[in-house]
């Protein structure tokens, strides 16, 4: 197992409060939901951010955690540490060249533990797909209290569906202001035909000062960011 420190920023007592209210609600979904995913829309709406925060609060709740970094093609979570160096990553393990103990990391958070993305493969939606990968998930159900898995933008790419067949619910973060009505339920849909289960959405991003924000993007997104990102998420 690799040993890493991680870089997390100290959240304001409003954002701590907002995320110990996402874990409260997943924990109040059922006995059975312990692996969930967390997906978007497009790029850049706060869903990797999420996922780690959401992690860290299970962690100080004292559960044993375990969050999987299954953005393959865009990941932003390898920034998240800071000391230790992360040899090994899900791609790795996926191919076959790792165990899931050498990808495993334990962080200095107490029952924080994660996998990174690693190595960017060509057929990420393959190997998400594949045996492995499915018997990692069944693996990480049993050793841990929850396992949470950062997947790619429902809206770019189809990887997140791949990963949702394998999980106990999902979570669809929305940048607020930013994505219209309809590309959400667009989203949505393709979640629902993957027979996850949707516990809910995080508006994110909010603009707090009350000026009207809402609205004024609405609409405007749905044919730039589905026409922009589908089918190229993760090239340069």
């Amino acid at each position: 197992m690799q040993s890493i420190e991680l870089n997390h920023m100290e959240l304001d007592f409003r954002s701590k409060e907002a995320f110990k209210t996402l874990r409260t609600n997943i924990e109040f979904s059922g006995n059975n939901v312990n692996v969930i995913c967390l997906t978007s829309c497009t790029p850049n709406e706060g869903k990797s951010d999420t996922s780690f925060e959401l992690a860290h609060s299970f962690a100080q709740n004292g559960k044993r955690v375990l969050l999987i970094d299954a953005d393959l093609r865009k990941s932003v979570m390898k920034h998240r540490h800071k000391k230790g160096k992360v040899r090994l990553g899900l791609a790795n393990y996926l191919v076959g060249k790792a165990a899931m103990e050498d990808v495993v990391c334990a962080t200095d958070i107490k029952g924080f533990y994660m996998i990174f993305s690693g190595p960017v493969p060509p057929n990420p939606s393959e190997l998400l797909g594949n045996d492995r990968f499915r018997a990692l998930v069944e693996t990480a159900r049993k050793e841990y209290d929850m396992v949470i898995i950062d997947t790619p933008p429902l809206g770019s790419v189809i990887d997140t569906a791949v990963v949702a067949k394998m999980c106990d619910g999902a979570v669809l973060v929305v940048e607020s202001g930013a994505i219209s009505y309809h590309f959400v339920k667009k989203v949505k849909e393709q979640l629902d035909v993957t027979g996850c289960r949707i516990l809910g959405c995080v508006l994110n991003k909010i603009n707090m000062s009350g000026k009207g924000y809402y609205g004024k993007y609405y609409g405007k997104y749905y044919g730039k960011y589905y026409g922009k990102y589908y089918g190229n998420y993760g090239e340069e």
